[in-house]
């Protein structure tokens, strides 16, 4: 047995895969990564795949970067880890200066999480504990998107409308209202984004007009609903949303886990809705991929509802890894390439560039509503069977690409550094895949 069957072997021995079927492992193997460099991962026998998922979504300038590399050396020299509870470090705090600058200081506060369910948490209870200190504890309900995902803990689960996560774990959640999606696919026949988003939007305010007094926020995905297979939507369904939070007094809490840090072609994706949240959730790419940290941003109004002489009074919610100085010092770094790179502007020519490579995509026989938002793609594939994604993941293997479809729709959300060489090997490789489907 080779040294990367023995380690296959030993992960499926002790190993419980994530978002998994373990006995699917039966007949498709496990890939072994034993390193990875720029837009390439490459397992124990050498051969590469292009990581065209950014590795669910988080990593944003390429695998073993040196500017993140050293930044996180630096920091392991001075402090690698101090609860956060009574103590407190630079990263943490230059961290969140440089967040709060990001949004003009409206939302500057910031509670450190570790993932984006985490991060979801928080919010929800940050916004009933607020209602509840402000002598309104009957606005103790949330409302969401249909098709929206926020993430598989218990609250984060309740304001998910996604149903293979949620069915089987229904009797723990704690019911809550889902408003029609604005994703253009649902439109009427006829219906531009624009029009489908507004008149989801007039269908929010049906719902917050019956059942504000008892709301105390909407949660949503801004611009693209990630795991409802990328659904996107018009910027004036955030506008419009704002506008009716604001009427019936109900928080606007902005999940940018997936979308921020430039994914939709802006650094925070409510950036093209001219719009701020109440709460604004951040994670994935905030430390381009290299450590697990999350952060939820809120304004001095909420703040303020917690400070006060009562212990009970403030937010007694913790994470023991909160505000990691390690991770903080990769956050810093992202930052800093994003600042002294133009990435997001560099980005704008990669997507232009990447839109014009795939036209032999969307004039597929077999693909539908082919889509761009940002570094975001997606399309569906015409097909009926329900064994679909695995196969497809297969395919795409065999042309030295990492695709993992989300049912029957393929997407790419490929690391920054992506180049127009590479761009052409995520099309061409697509495209043998389709064509041997």
């Amino acid at each position: 047995m080779s040294p990367t069957e023995s380690l296959y072997q030993r992960s499926l021995n002790s190993v419980w895969h994530p978002c998994t079927q373990m006995k699917q492992h039966e007949s498709l193997p496990l890939i072994t990564i034993s390193r990875a460099e720029g837009v390439w991962l490459y397992d124990g026998d050498g051969k590469r795949y292009l990581d065209a998922l950014g590795s669910w979504w988080v990593n944003l300038f390429g695998h073993a970067n040196p500017r993140i590399n050293a930044a996180i050396r630096e920091q392991l020299d001075r402090l690698e880890h101090v609860m956060l509870a009574g103590f407190t470090h630079e990263p943490v705090v230059e961290l969140s200066e440089r967040l709060g600058k990001l949004v003009s200081n409206q939302l500057g506060h910031c509670f450190y999480a570790s993932d984006g369910a985490s991060a979801i948490e928080i919010a929800l209870k940050m916004s009933f504990h607020y209602w509840h200190n402000l002598g309104r504890p009957e606005k103790n309900r949330f409302v969401s998107l249909q098709n929206d995902y926020h993430g598989e803990t218990l609250g984060a689960l309740a304001v998910t409308d996604v149903a293979l996560f949620r069915e089987t774990y229904a009797p723990l959640l704690r019911p809550g209202n889902h408003v029609p999606t604005p994703d253009w696919r649902h439109a009427s026949g006829g219906e531009s984004p624009q029009e489908h988003a507004l008149r989801a939007a007039a269908a929010l305010e049906t719902h917050l007009a019956a059942h504000h007094a008892e709301t105390a926020a909407l949660i949503l995905e801004p611009l693209v609903q990630g795991a409802a297979s990328m659904g996107m939507y018009h910027p004036d369904y955030l506008r419009r949303a704002r506008e009716i939070c604001d009427r019936y007094q109900v928080h606007l809490i902005a999940d940018e886990i997936a979308v921020g840090f430039g994914r939709t072609g802006t650094l925070f994706a409510c950036e093209q809705a001219g719009i701020l949240p109440d709460f604004l959730c951040i994670g994935k790419g905030l430390t381009a991929g290299y450590l697990p940290l999350s952060v939820v941003m809120t304004t001095e109004g909420i703040y303020a509802a917690f400070y006060g002489d009562s212990t009970a009074h403030a937010f007694l919610h913790s994470h023991t890894h909160s505000g990691n100085a390690l991770a903080c010092r990769a956050a810093l770094a992202t930052l800093d390439i994003f600042e002294q790179d133009g990435i997001i502007e560099a980005n704008r020519i990669k997507a232009r560039y990447l839109n014009q490579a795939s036209a032999p995509i969307t004039r597929h026989p077999l693909v539908r509503n082919f889509r761009n938002c940002g570094m975001i793609w997606a399309f569906e594939v015409e097909t009926s069977d329900p064994s679909f994604s695995g196969k497809f993941f297969q395919a795409a293997l065999r042309q030295e690409l990492s695709l993992r479809p989300l049912g029957n729709t393929v997407y790419f959300m490929p690391p920054y550094v992506i180049n127009e060489q590479e761009m052409d090997l995520v099309v061409a490789g697509t495209l043998a895949a389709l064509d041997s489907w």
